[in-house]
């Protein structure tokens, strides 16, 4: 049900990576209602470039399983467009307090290998939601295109939140684009840009009470009068 009551301002205070779900599944009317306000994203020319791939009740399943399975197998790891880079400064600062939330929630020490392996193989997963979309472009679009693409994610998880459900963007769920191709019967020029899992919010999962921060005006903000 939407929550008319939600602002945008509250929507985007509320929205969080969630990293842990129910097994209930979100209604058909609901789904449409979102990813129909979500084409109102802004785009180049209203090129529109994204295309999504939405898995649900056993197609989601079939996914995690061969994920999971990829992941705990060791098999290499292929994306289609480049990782993240090597972060450094007050980027790598807030990366590494990123962390330290996560695993300091979850009650995981740093020198614990098997449960941060443990961890990790949770993005497999999909953190057990019923839903998982793949955001995904044409692989030799430039990364102005993607620009698009990403606004297109952020209104979806707004509309998400706005909706009562969680939701997470992962990185990881692109690193094994060819089972994604192929369960979806997608064409080789289209390359995978993210997973978003989302649902409703398990709150007794350990991993949901975490809590980061934002870096202050003074960091981001280079204002001239």
């Amino acid at each position: 049900m939407i929550n008319n009551a939600m602002t945008l301002e509250e929507a985007i205070q509320q929205r969080r990576s969630v990293r842990g779900y129910k097994p209930d599944p979100i209604d058909q009317e609901t789904l449409d209602s979102i990813f129909t306000s979500a084409q109102l994203s802004p785009s180049n020319c209203n090129v529109q470039p994204w295309q999504v791939l939405l898995a649900t009740g056993e197609a989601c399943q079939i996914l995690k399983d061969k994920m999971h399975h990829a992941f705990m197998h060791g098999q290499n790891m292929n994306p289609d467009f480049s990782g993240l880079p090597k972060f450094e400064g007050n980027m790598r600062t807030r990366q590494v307090e990123c962390a330290q939330a996560l695993y300091g929630a979850m009650g995981i020490a740093r020198d614990d290998k098997i449960a941060r392996m443990k961890a990790t193989a949770r993005n497999y997963q999909f953190f057990d939601a019923p839903h998982v979309a793949f955001i995904t472009m044409k692989k030799d679009f430039s990364p102005a295109i993607a620009v698009d693409v990403g606004m297109y994610a952020q209104t979806l998880m707004l509309l998400m939140t706005s909706h009562g459900i969680g939701s997470c963007a992962q990185a990881s769920t692109a690193y094994y684009p060819d089972i994604v191709r192929e369960f979806f019967e997608l064409d080789n020029d289209m390359g995978i840009l993210f997973g978003i899992s989302f649902g409703y919010e398990d709150k007794t999962v350990d991993a949901n009470q975490t809590r980061t921060t934002r870096a202050p005006l003074s960091q981001i903000i280079h204002h001239k009068k």
